[in-house]
């Protein structure tokens, strides 16, 4: 009976690829370990492919072998200057060397249909809030997701609640951000996303500034 539900699950999921920020540490809690490698489990489970950061060290680490194990397709995305520190032993899948961090959150947002933020630190909370940033400017719809472990972005929520409370969020954006306390029932909670158009941009920029940013793609991997 199990099996069947997961196949069910899989087969009407309205996405490809799910983008995953989250840390290069594994943090202090076993918890944190448990549930980068359920949320890879649940990837697996509904046939959908990861794009991360590139990283073999940490919660990165975790999640990306728990997709490779499980027969998905993992697309790692990095900035040469940072593979020394980030990558560690053998990595697995797929991994592509571009020239910054810009060039790698853009590479990661194109290739990916949804986003989901895992317990992280600056550069976790860093990409997560730029594509929070986008979707309020409408630039995509794609969902964007906390995995709120064991309550660890409750006090970036209760920020954000505080905010629209002061007039800087409107209340209708505060329905941007997704959140779970685990793997299935966040991903349960992307796929019924409805995205909130409270501000249009022009489809034509987004479409030129992807043009663009696959331009530099290019001009990077062709000075490897």
């Amino acid at each position: 009976m199990g099996e069947a539900v997961v196949e069910s699950s899989s087969s009407s999921s309205r996405f490809k690829r799910v983008c995953v920020f989250c840390g290069s540490s594994t943090g202090k809690r076993d918890c944190y370990r448990d549930a980068a490698i359920e949320l890879g489990q649940e990837l697996v489970s509904r046939k959908l492919d990861l794009v991360y950061g590139g990283g073999s060290v940490g919660l990165m680490g975790l999640v990306s072998q728990a997709v490779h194990d499980g027969g998905g397709h993992v697309l790692g995305i990095i900035p040469k200057t940072l593979m020394c520190k980030e990558i560690t032993g053998e990595t697995v899948g797929e991994v592509r060397a571009v020239a910054d961090m810009h060039q790698r959150k853009a590479a990661m947002a194109s290739h990916s249909d949804c986003f989901i933020a895992l317990p992280g630190g600056y550069g976790t909370l860093e990409e997560l809030l730029e594509v929070i940033t986008w979707a309020q400017l409408g630039i995509h719809d794609k969902p964007v997701g906390l995995l709120n472990v064991d309550g660890y972005y409750n006090y970036l929520l209760t920020f954000i609640d505080k905010a629209v409370d002061d007039g800087f969020i409107k209340p209708s954006q505060r329905n941007i951000i997704v959140s779970a306390p685990n793997a299935k029932e966040l991903v349960q909670k992307l796929e019924e996303y409805v995205p909130v158009h409270d501000a249009v941009v022009a489809k034509a920029k987004w479409e030129v500034e992807q043009v663009e940013f696959n331009v530099s793609l290019l001009q990077a991997e062709v000075a490897l």
